[in-house]
């Protein structure tokens, strides 16, 4: 939905002439000064430009919106870019329930997250860094303004919490207290590692500290261990009455070699050993009561195996009295992204993708049959409900970012304008799905974005997303908008692997990678091509992640592409065993490389097949990177010198694999834009 400007009239007084035989030239300067007025006035709000790398300084992004008890307003939190200091900040809001009202709550306090509505609805509670000890604390603050306060002195590592439904209680999952910075020196101990995974991006080399769960009486601040031992424990919330708490852990003897996770259930009355709830050997995630006590919906993965890049998340529910659980999703070969019980508890809300949308259904716990809520072209990323018995939902278009919509009268409501400012200036980018055949006859879906509704032979970006188990979605897409802004058309391709059309399109390219992805990415681009929309003689190929390790394979298959640009790739398979977060999943897709030599040696075939590519390339990677660590792109980068194929590094300092630091990311926007220029001239 395009935001609504209210024309103004502008009025500007002239003093009235002394000369009658000048009223008519007075009349034409009055009149050319109205319309240059009217012209500057129009100019204001009138689409005058595409977007830019430099638009990520001004757009705005709405996080976790939640309604309040009583469901007369909506908190959520607001990230902007000080540009001054490089980097994203976030602030609390809250918007009354038509939209007509917005208070900023944390004006004074930055970094704020996690927050929540004490169930009272008098308080506002956030996680953010204590100015007494540098650790993140639980603060409260009245909703009607003032000081926050804090709340706890907690010594290890606060990592969620919940509250219980009379506010008397919150559980936190808590890690245990780092000892490794200790000394006095400030240098740290060196890593003394033995367990099986010891990488994962963002937090590092990984240590044997725990995760376990607290009790917080708020009255007393008495802060009692709910669980203890050599597992982790996460995900916890409170039943309905709050007498139990429910929460995930992986239990089995070695957690790093599976994905395994269990859900349990601890009651706070009896105190009696924790009873597990389920036995699926995968993963089990997110349980949640139900407000009448009786039902626990829960995610639980389509695989039972040891590790699976390529399952999909199911929606089940659980019966509290006698342990059976049913699963709901069973007629949707679709993933469940996120769910939300309705007030009466009689359904569940979820958002599932379906072939580049992101829409919200419902399900009856009495296995009724399945309600489309919303059915657009579009991405719905968050859901929530409250007592009050009222649904908002976090909405984006790929003509506006996310904005708080609010179900009023069966149909959702715009309630916040937050991106009215960011679009205003913009012209409007077109995006329209598209449809490929691959080779082997695969029906392929994308999305294509351009400044013309009828472009025809345009320079061509395919732009490939990570994951791979992703899709692109017809929510609105930085990346993409700014590409095509800057004169190129832009395609999206949901490639085999992808989610959204199903598991058996996921699970198509298991142990088979860089063969029917990049059949369907050159399939995207002869369509293009034979519509009109691309010129065959000026295509390039960009992406990050999963989308880098594509581009790779991709220039290494099809010699028609004249520029790339990889991002945070690889292609010597072989030297990211044991250097990334992955290992399970080689073990289990692949097996280890010393037993499957031929399978690793194949899928590596770009670098070894570097002479045959004629493609110019800059590789990028980000410095912290253990996801794909940056050597991916140090190899391949150093292959294209040593072969003399035209090509560029690039590192972002102190970066994970999402790089964050405003400057970076449009910096990374600029050199795609230069580079595809100077090569699609």
């Amino acid at each position: 939905m395009p935001p609504v400007f209210i024309e103004q009239s502008i009025y500007l007084y002239i003093p009235p002439l002394y000369l009658q035989k000048f009223h008519i030239m007075h009349t034409f300067y009055r009149l050319l000064v109205l319309l240059v007025i009217s012209h500057w006035a129009t100019g204001q709000t009138s689409p005058s430009r595409y977007i830019q790398p430099n638009d990520v300084y001004r757009l705005q992004q709405i996080q976790n919106a939640k309604l309040s008890p009583e469901g007369n307003w909506i908190m959520y939190s607001l990230s902007s870019v000080d540009s001054a200091k490089d980097k994203n900040s976030s602030k609390l809001y809250m918007v009354s329930w038509d939209g007509k009202e917005t208070v900023c709550l944390t004006e004074q306090t930055q970094g704020v997250g996690s927050a929540q509505w004490s169930p009272d609805g008098k308080y506002i509670s956030f996680v953010t860094v204590s100015k007494d000890d540098d650790n993140r604390q639980l603060f409260l603050m009245d909703r009607r303004g003032g000081e926050a306060f804090q709340l706890t002195k907690i010594k290890g590592e606060l990592q969620s919490y919940n509250w219980s439904n009379d506010g008397k209680k919150i559980v936190f999952t808590i890690k245990d207290p780092a000892t490794a910075d200790t000394a006095k020196s400030k240098v740290r101990k060196p890593y003394e590692i033995d367990r099986f995974q010891f990488k994962q991006d963002y937090e590092g080399y990984l240590d044997n500290r725990k995760s376990h769960l607290y009790l917080f009486d708020v009255a007393t601040k008495k802060l009692d261990t709910l669980t203890k031992g050599n597992k982790n424990e996460q995900d916890a919330s409170f039943s309905a009455d709050g007498n139990a708490v429910v929460y995930v852990s992986n239990i089995t003897v070695d957690p790093d070699r599976n994905s395994n996770s269990d859900i349990f259930l601890l009651d706070l009355i009896t105190k009696a050993p924790a009873r597990q709830l389920t036995t699926f050997t995968g993963p089990n995630s997110s349980p949640m009561y139900s407000a009448d006590n009786q039902w626990i919906a829960f995610l639980q993965s389509t695989s039972a195996e040891n590790y699976d890049m390529y399952d999909q998340t199911q929606l089940f529910i659980l019966n509290v009295k006698t342990g059976v659980s049913s699963l709901l999703s069973k007629n949707i070969d679709r993933p469940i992204v996120g769910f939300a019980w309705s007030a009466d508890s009689k359904d569940i809300y979820a958002m599932i993708e379906d072939d580049r949308k992101q829409n919200i259904v419902k399900f009856g716990i009495d296995q009724s049959a399945l309600v489309s809520v919303t059915n657009e072209e579009a991405s719905y990323s968050s859901i929530n409900t409250g007592k009050s018995g009222k649904l908002i939902a976090t909405y984006s278009n790929p003509n506006i970012p996310n904005e708080i919509y609010a179900w009023d009268n069966g149909t959702f409501r715009r309630v916040t304008h937050v991106q009215d400012k960011f679009v205003a200036p913009l012209k409007k980018i077109y995006v329209k799905g598209f449809q490929s055949i691959s080779a082997d006859k695969t029906v392929v879906s994308g999305i294509l974005y351009t400044t013309e509704p009828d472009a025809k032979k345009q320079p061509l970006v395919l732009f490939i997303h990570g994951g791979p188990v992703a899709q692109d979605e017809y929510g609105f897409d930085l990346s993409r908008q700014v590409l095509a802004g800057a004169g190129f058309a832009v395609a999206a391709v949901n490639y085999r692997g992808s989610s959204g059309r199903g598991l058996a399109f996921c699970k198509a390219i298991s142990g088979d990678w860089g063969n029917k992805e990049v059949q369907d990415i050159i399939g995207a681009a002869n369509y293009l091509i034979k519509t009109g929309v691309a010129d065959s003689s000026k295509m390039a190929i960009a992406g990050w992640s999963y989308g880098g390790i594509l581009t790779n394979y991709t220039i290494a298959t099809d010699k028609r592409f004249k520029a790339a640009v990889s991002g945070a790739g690889s292609s010597l398979q072989f030297s990211i065993y044991g250097t990334d977060q992955y290992v399970k999943q080689y073990n289990e897709e692949l097996g280890a490389p010393w037993k499957n030599v031929k399978k690793w040696m194949d899928l590596s075939y770009p670098f070894f097949k570097v002479e045959q590519i004629k493609t110019p390339t800059i590789f990028m990677a980000s410095q912290n990177d253990f996801n794909v660590p940056v050597a991916g792109a140090e190899q391949m980068y150093q292959a294209f010198k040593t072969t003399g194929i035209p090509t560029e590094l690039i590192i972002y300092p102190n970066q994970n694999h999402g790089v964050s630091v405003p400057s970076y990311i449009i910096h990374r926007f600029q050199k795609h834009i230069d580079w595809f220029k100077n090569y699609l001239k």
